[in-house]
């Protein structure tokens, strides 16, 4: 599974379970994919921080430019 290092730029949302949208701040982060999900873990202030996205989704929050993938070294 491909893990990168990113940084959220723009609105980015999840859900858990049945209640309201949630945004996960701006800021770096770090993202596992899979065929289905891209996980996306970050830190705010002392709490960390996990979801998991459809992958449609993350494709389409990559292009958008709300996610941007850092260079690899």
């Amino acid at each position: 599974m491909p893990t990168h290092r990113a940084h959220i730029t723009g609105s980015v949302e999840y859900r858990e379970g049945d209640g309201a949208t949630i945004a996960i701040p701006v800021g770096p982060c770090e993202i596992v994919e899979d065929e289905l999900d891209a996980t996306i873990g970050w830190t705010d202030g002392d709490a960390h921080g996990s979801a998991a996205i459809p992958i449609a989704d993350y494709r389409r929050l990559l292009a958008e430019g709300a996610i941007r993938l850092d260079a690899t070294p």
